[in-house]
């Protein structure tokens, strides 16, 4: 497993200063954001797609620092039914673009999420059964958008020299949990795997060791590090399904934090114990999205906490 870092918890740093950075506290290879619901703070597509000097230059920045740029992330939902949503396709279909001439053959984003219908405008994340409706939904996003698309998708990725695509099992996506996953890739093909981030199945009732049983080492093609906590009392009383936005942390049922902030290290190296002996051996990416601390000190201390638990040795 290779110690990996999602750029964006370093996002108040320049370029140049955020590979000089991860390299000097250990970081191996890096996971960069090409826009979406990312602003992109270390990477122009634009000016990269049309300059073969602006590539290059990048390469050799973060080469020199002795770093590999192991993926690009579009995250984002390019099956929104608007504007959005197309804005979205775009940045994907650069980023593959990109991708080819940089040489990086392995994507993370997400599935997205379509309208309940074919007059909607909007995204509609349906988690419940009932009423019967839902199912009509269902059927109309999985059948008549979501397969078709990720068809298509991976033909693209393929005559682009992409090799992987990790899909994020986030909330209010199509894909949020191994079934889901499993679903698509059995209908689309192995190309599209799980980039298993345990702190989103964590607010949605579930655990990750179990989760990364159940999509099996092939099914995962790059793991987030990323850590929650329940906060007590108020998660019991009112469950995971949380709308306050993550800046009212201090009244939300759960927070993303880093890493030994909310699991304890027992259930990490559980965790990645479990993925090595399923014979994962990708990136573990390092995502930081915890307000309760200044982001450097998040990551240091979430590093020291991987270094503890990932079956490997560090220098």
């Amino acid at each position: 497993m290779r110690l990996c870092l999602n750029t964006d918890g370093l996002g108040h740093l320049s370029f140049e200063d955020m590979v000089k950075t991860a390299a000097e506290i250990g970081i191996e290879s890096l996971e960069i954001a090409c826009g979406n619901w990312s602003s992109a703070p270390h990477l122009d597509l634009d000016t990269l797609l049309a300059s073969v000097s602006a590539r290059q230059a990048y390469l050799d920045t973060i080469e020199r620092h002795g770093l590999v740029l192991e993926a690009l992330n579009c995250s984002g939902n390019q099956l929104e039914p608007n504007e959005t949503g197309r804005a979205h396709q775009a940045v994907v279909e650069k980023t593959f673009q990109l991708a080819e001439l940089l040489g990086v053959r392995n994507i993370v984003m997400m599935s997205g999420l379509p309208g309940g219908n074919a007059a909607d405008t909007t995204a509609n994340w349906v988690t419940t059964c009932w009423p019967i409706s839902c199912q009509d939904i269902l059927r109309y996003q999985w059948e008549e958008v979501l397969i078709p698309y990720w068809a298509q998708t991976v033909k693209t990725a393929e005559q682009h020299g992409i090799t992987s695509i990790a899909l994020e099992n986030h909330g209010a996506q199509c894909v949020y949990n191994a079934e889901t996953l499993l679903r698509l890739r059995k209908e689309v093909g192995p190309l599209v795997g799980m980039n298993l981030d345990p702190s989103h199945h964590m607010w949605m009732g579930g655990d990750g060791i179990e989760m990364a049983k159940a999509l099996g080492a092939d099914a995962i093609h790059h793991v987030h590090a990323k850590d929650l906590r329940r906060e007590r009392g108020r998660f019991a009383a009112n469950g995971g399904l949380e709308t306050k936005f993550f800046d009212d942390y201090n009244h939300r049922t759960w927070n993303y934090v880093a890493l030994g902030f909310g699991e304890s290290a027992e259930w990490w190296k559980e965790f990645f114990a479990v993925l090595s002996m399923m014979g994962y051996d990708g990136p573990v990416s390092l995502e930081i999205e915890d307000k309760t601390m200044p982001a450097l000190a998040a990551i240091k201390k979430s590093i020291a906490l991987l270094h503890e638990v990932m079956p490997r040795p560090f220098n």
